[in-house]
């Protein structure tokens, strides 16, 4: 949601093309990325060696903001899958302040639902948004955005459901059309340039573009689901937690963040303060610059 490197060079695309090697390309981080490690020199978090015990580590980054919930998390590892869904970063840090004020605060006034950045339209289902807020596990449905081109007499796909790709939208498509599902579509392809995504999918004649939409979100992935499961390493022990129980810890670590990070200033204005003591032998009332 929120890229924490600023690439320069083929980085793959929304087509599901795998990025270009690494000599062909330069990478810095993002400004975001800085809120991330600020104050990492302070003490804040803990240091273990790397994997060759030639350098140290840090085992957690002090990140400022609760950046598990800002980018989605995808993954599974020993016998343990997670499914995380970007939210808005706004929205997150208000309702993380609202929760701090308030335990009982009522997430969804604050948290509207995911931002997904590939865009789309989220189907709201409160119901279901509750229960992903509460325990961390359900799903939310992502349809694609699209519009007519009548003089073309193509329906324009122009933002997909974060979780599938151009190359799987057409092949879907031309699948059913193979079929004879899709008998009112003629041809798709690909127009994504420097102006954005765009999928063209040409209609026959006397074809109504609204139930073709409706058929294509039926059939395809233009309309998709994304399942959550907020598994999430606390301690090194996994739990699955809802938005509020993240929140909270989250803040109780940044609360350790901050009170080492005052610790380590406050041992650095002593050590600079034994410098600067003064010997009784100085006449009272010496002025020292």
């Amino acid at each position: 949601r929120y890229p924490l490197v600023d690439g320069q060079g083929n980085f793959g695309s929304v087509d599901g093309d795998g990025a270009a090697a690494m000599r062909y390309t330069e990478a810095r981080l993002g400004k975001i990325s800085m809120e991330l490690v600020r104050d990492i020199d302070k003490d804040t978090v803990d240091f273990v060696p790397n994997y060759d015990n030639t350098m140290q580590e840090p085992t957690l980054f002090p990140t400022t903001f609760p950046s598990v919930l800002v980018n989605a998390n995808v993954g599974i590892a020993v016998s343990m899958a997670s499914s995380i869904c970007p939210f808005n970063l706004a929205e997150v840090c208000e309702t993380c302040i609202a929760v701090l004020k308030n335990p009982e605060h009522d997430l969804i006034s604050t948290l509207k639902g995911p931002d997904f950045p590939s865009g789309g339209y989220l189907y709201y289902d409160e119901d279901e948004l509750k229960k992903i807020y509460d325990t961390g596990r359900g799903s939310v449905r992502v349809r694609s955005k699209w519009n007519y081109n009548k003089e073309d007499g193509c329906l324009e796909i122009t933002e997909i459901p974060y979780s599938t790709t151009i190359e799987a939208i057409i092949d879907k498509i031309v699948d059913c059309i193979k079929q004879g599902k899709l008998r009112e579509v003629s041809y798709v392809r690909d127009e994504t340039g420097k102006d954005g995504l765009k999928i063209a999918i040409d209609l026959k004649r006397g074809n109504d573009p609204e139930k073709v939409m409706q058929k294509l979100f039926r059939l395809t992935p233009l309309q998709d689901s994304y399942s959550c499961n907020f598994n999430i390493l606390v301690n090194g022990k996994p739990r699955v937690m809802g938005v509020r129980e993240i929140l909270q810890e989250w803040s109780n670590f940044r609360l350790s963040c901050v009170s080492r990070r005052l610790q380590f200033d406050l041992k650095k204005k002593k050590e600079k303060l034994h410098l600067l003591m003064v010997d009784d032998h100085i006449p009272a009332g010496a002025k020292l610059y």
